[in-house]
């Protein structure tokens, strides 16, 4: 599925282009108003801030955007009436600590399609073809890894050519190139690799397949077994894959198991 590109990476538009069939006004429908003081145009950067960077706090945007918590909370407000973003709390992973979860704003999946180039109901077509008529989810399995396959050396090229404590990084900038806005982080026994956007959620939804080859191809290239601990796809608000640390010798045997 081709994308478009753009000055914000491929794939994903900047700010004036976001729309979503209505739930984003363009900016011909925005009032005079909005217009003037240029709200919808901050309302714009604050929903892709939430797209690059995942489920976000009301301080952590105001922080990235250089806006008031006052005016993030306005333009949060705004989006929620839209559909494009809702308060959800953040999710944990491992011991719990004291005191209330925070409020995280994620986008919903009117958000989300907002950034799409509205291809998912060709691919969901095609796909559904695929396993209809060549062979069930074999061939769409086949499929999902021959799509990984057609791009995969410019993957190998950045990682291969990064050492080995910063291949996980460089995984994360090579799928930032490619529209994933993705980043690594450590973790306590390893790091973790975010992926704050899909092209392919809704195909992906129904056929797992994807996200599958997707995780296959990341431990084949990574020398190591790794595991997907949440998707889009699924309903989370980041693909979350977690890279076990690993010794600069790693067994070759060891290579693109996945145990998830």
């Amino acid at each position: 599925m081709q994308r478009t590109s753009g000055p914000f990476g491929r794939g994903l538009p900047g700010p004036d282009e976001l729309r979503n069939n209505g739930v984003v006004k363009n900016v011909g429908e925005a009032s005079h108003e909005e217009l003037a003081t240029g709200e919808r145009s901050t309302r714009n950067r604050v929903a892709r801030s939430v797209l690059d960077h995942g489920p976000s706090t009301v301080a952590e945007l105001a922080e990235r955007l250089g806006l008031t918590q006052a005016a993030v909370r306005r333009h949060l407000d705004a989006l929620a009436a839209d559909n494009v973003v809702e308060a959800r709390e953040r999710r944990v992973y491992g011991a719990r600590t004291r005191g209330r979860p925070a409020k995280v704003f994620a986008l919903t999946d009117c958000g989300r399609d907002a950034f799409d180039q509205s291809y998912d109901k060709l691919a969901v077509d095609a796909l559904r073809w695929i396993g209809e008529q060549g062979g069930g989810d074999d061939a769409i399995a086949a499929f999902a890894r021959a799509r990984i396959a057609a791009h995969a050396d410019a993957y190998r090229e950045a990682v291969e050519a990064a050492a080995p404590e910063d291949r996980a990084e460089a995984l994360a900038k090579a799928l930032t190139a490619d529209g994933y806005a993705a980043t690594a982080r450590h973790a306590p026994v390893g790091e973790q690799l975010c992926q704050h956007h899909c092209p392919v959620a809704h195909a992906a939804e129904q056929f797992p397949q994807l996200c599958e080859a997707e995780t296959e191809f990341f431990a084949e290239l990574l020398g190591t077994h790794v595991q997907r601990l949440a998707t889009i796809a699924h309903g989370d608000g980041v693909c979350t894959t977690f890279i076990p640390k690993i010794s600069h010798q790693a067994s070759a045997s060891t290579s693109g198991r996945n145990p998830a």
